[in-house]
């Protein structure tokens, strides 16, 4: 099954939130096309996180019980002929792993650093925001 992945940092103490932005976008580990549909529901029936934290455990070079899905998070995009979920992920880390993103050509970022992505992922980004402040 085909899905997308935003991945967050949350600093344990300031609540300092950042995004993993890749060259492409935010969505790990594949762009969105312009013309992709966010809508504010998961699809179903809804993908199991566990394959999904070990791919990307393996992309960052980080082990997998670093990562945690934020289960709060219901959104899904639709391109051209199909539909795909969107898992929030988070980085349990002290500090941000800077390196392992360097490594993919990604950096961290604020979300105000977003401004320019185009409309779909900041709609993502948005939710995701809202999501983790409410949480």
């Amino acid at each position: 099954m085909n899905y997308r992945v935003i991945l967050f940092h949350k600093q344990s103490t300031s609540a300092r939130t950042r995004f993993v932005r890749f060259g492409h976008g935010v969505c790990a580990f594949e762009g969105l096309p312009s013309l992709a549909q966010v809508h504010g529901e998961a699809v179903d029936p809804a993908i199991h996180p566990a394959p999904v934290l070990q791919r990307t455990a393996e992309e960052l070079g980080i082990e997998p019980d670093l990562l945690h899905p934020e289960e709060s998070f219901h959104f899904s995009v639709e391109l051209p002929g199909e539909r795909l979920p969107v898992l929030l992920v988070g980085i349990d880390t002290i500090d941000p792993p800077f390196e392992a993103a360097r490594r993919l050509g990604a950096e961290f970022i604020d979300i105000t650093q977003a401004r320019d992505l185009a409309t779909p992922e900041l709609e993502l980004l948005r939710g995701a925001y809202e999501v983790l402040l409410g949480g």
